[in-house]
């Protein structure tokens, strides 16, 4: 009788800026190789709900007004990388967001006889993104989302799909605050991308492409990743 073939489950990592379409394509990525997808928000949540004893420092940590430690998230990961359903693997958005995260990891994944498959990092034009970004609008009645430029109501102020005329902005969503975010992420992540390029693990996606287009790299690349 054959042995059972022991499959070690998948990590892969998205780095990219806010608005790149990181959580659209983790989605699409869970669907097709049957991953799942991790976000720090996610899972000190889920942790704090379940009442683990990671999950309880994060609530005391939270309700201080502090931020949570890299110990403490790390804790939380490696209970979650023990759950039956990332039997296939996971995939990491938005952690780690530093280099002593990332080296964090390195060991907690050492521990558990894993490795990063590979980190996709999602490129951006930042003008282009800024523009992306900054434009964007809802209707305040059904959430039908437009753009000053590439999708205007085709009577202005009023809704293609409710009629409605009460048109809302993310207060967030300004040309000022995206550039500044983006500043932020480069500043903070740049070291991260020359880390996992040095650990031959970093692969390039154009994430500026339609979003289709975009999952066909992503799928190529993650494919190619999981051998």
């Amino acid at each position: 009788m054959d042995a059972a073939v022991t499959v070690t489950p998948a990590v892969l990592i998205l780095l990219g800026p806010p608005g790149a379409g990181k959580g659209t394509q983790a989605r699409l990525l869970e669907d097709k190789f049957g991953l799942v997808q991790l976000s720090t928000g996610d899972l000190l949540r889920a942790a704090v709900a379940a009442g683990t004893a990671a999950g309880k420092q994060a609530k005391a940590v939270m309700e201080a007004g502090e931020l949570v430690s890299d110990e403490i998230v790390i804790a939380i990961l490696r209970d979650r990388l023990a759950e039956p359903d990332v039997a296939k693997g996971v995939i990491l958005d938005g952690f780690p967001r530093t280099t002593v995260q990332a080296e964090a990891l390195d060991t907690l994944l050492a521990e558990t006889g894993q490795q990063i498959n590979a980190a996709i990092s999602l490129e951006v034009d930042d003008a282009a993104m800024v523009a992306r970004i900054s434009g964007r609008y809802t209707c305040g009645g059904c959430g039908e989302g437009y753009h000053d430029q590439f999708k205007t109501p085709k009577v202005a102020g009023v809704c293609d799909k409710c009629g409605g005329t009460e048109m809302q902005r993310r207060a967030d969503d300004t040309a000022e605050t995206v550039a500044s975010r983006l500043e932020a992420y480069h500043a903070q992540t740049a070291p991260l991308i020359a880390y996992y390029e040095r650990k031959g693990v970093l692969k390039r996606v154009d994430a500026m492409l339609a979003i289709d287009a975009v999952a066909a790299q992503m799928q190529d690349t993650t494919a190619a990743a999981l051998g």
